[in-house]
């Protein structure tokens, strides 16, 4: 099994120095990448300061020059915000700037918060059928002289300019959940990221079976990659995993007010929830996180490690967004790639 970082810029309070958020962004990255990680991803959002990622593009250049080996991942692309043409030629532009490296990660998106402002009167629905046309026809573009006549985009006959370095393209990753976005990811030949976000292993593994049935359903294409996508936290000792499900409960009450898109906003930043809101929460609790996400020392990690590659995942990504200190988040990686990893042969 291969393994990857998913991270991105995290600022929940005015006093955090954007730079400094990113130059603690860009050290796990190095980590990743010196600890031997096939991809890091970061992805696309837009108004937010809960994750900073207006462009995953800029962010995956850049990490280029600071990076040698590893892949360069968006973990995702909200597809719905982009316009055919113009993805098609950023996306071949950052593959070419960045030597190859690029992994293109495609969602229809999660925050209606974010609907309202860059498609009003989108809904979760229309933004999957946005994805779903949207895909096959960047492919095509990057083929040439490709016309476009769909529900949502129309223009005459377009080559992508560049095209990628990567041939026939670099690999296109899809985010699925229901059935429906598993069938269209393999009936495509797209991969697949899946996460289960706060639930546990029986989502896991529903995930898993969701994969399998679609490309019982598309036998006749090669079967591509499936990618798990969890919260994770290695922890030193027995006070040290407490504290991270801690914090990472803390992550998920704030991801839930987002989502929700009911609390008041101001300078990017949600109003702060009070710990007797997150007390109270009727799903998220610091025992429902540990159960539930993979949170422990680094020999329970490995067995719930080991369970996934059993299952057949391609690729395990550590989620390492949690509002922790720069400092956790470092001491967690690093136990990650020193003592999970080598229990583990590597696909690629």
């Amino acid at each position: 099994m291969d393994f990857s970082l998913f991270a991105h810029l995290e600022r929940i309070d005015v006093s955090q120095n954007q730079q400094k958020l990113y130059e603690e962004f860009l050290q796990l990255c190095e980590i990743a990448d010196r600890g031997g990680m096939r991809t890091i991803w970061t992805g696309e959002h837009h108004g937010m300061n809960f994750t900073i990622a207006p462009n995953p593009f800029l962010s995956l250049v850049d990490l280029a020059r600071r990076t040698k080996n590893v892949r360069l991942g968006t973990g995702t692309i909200v597809a719905p915000f982009w316009h055919p043409v113009k993805l098609a030629g950023e996306a071949a532009m950052t593959d070419l700037l960045t030597d190859g490296r690029l992994e293109l990660g495609f969602a229809r998106g999660a925050y209606s918060y974010e609907y309202e402002r860059l498609v009003p009167g989108m809904d979760a629905w229309q933004a999957g059928q946005r994805m779903r046309e949207i895909l096959p026809a960047v492919v095509k573009l990057w083929q040439g002289d490709y016309a476009h006549d769909g529900q949502f985009w129309q223009f005459p006959s377009t080559t992508s300019a560049p095209q990628p370095v990567q041939k026939p393209h670099p690999p296109i990753w899809v985010a699925a959940r229901d059935p429906n976005s598993h069938e269209f990811a393999v009936a495509n030949g797209f991969n697949v990221q899946v996460t289960p976000l706060w639930q546990g292993d029986e989502e896991v593994e529903t995930l898993m079976q969701r994969f399998n049935e679609a490309c019982a359903a598309n036998a006749h294409i090669s079967r591509p990659k499936i990618m798990l996508l969890r919260h994770t936290y290695v922890g030193d000792g027995e006070d040290d995993v407490v504290q991270g499900a801690r914090e990472i409960n803390t992550f998920y009450n704030y991801f839930g007010a987002w989502f929700k898109n009911e609390r008041p906003v101001s300078q990017g930043l949600i109003k702060k929830l009070t710990p007797a809101e997150i007390d109270a929460h009727p799903i998220y609790s610091p025992q429902t996180m540990r159960q539930c996400n993979v949170i422990g020392d680094a020999s329970c990690v490995i067995d719930r490690l080991k369970h996934y590659e059993q299952l057949g995942y391609d690729e395990y990504s550590f989620w390492i967004d949690s509002g922790m200190s720069f400092e956790r988040k470092k001491a967690s990686l690093q136990r990650f790639i020193e003592q999970v990893m080598p229990a583990f042969d590597r696909r690629s």
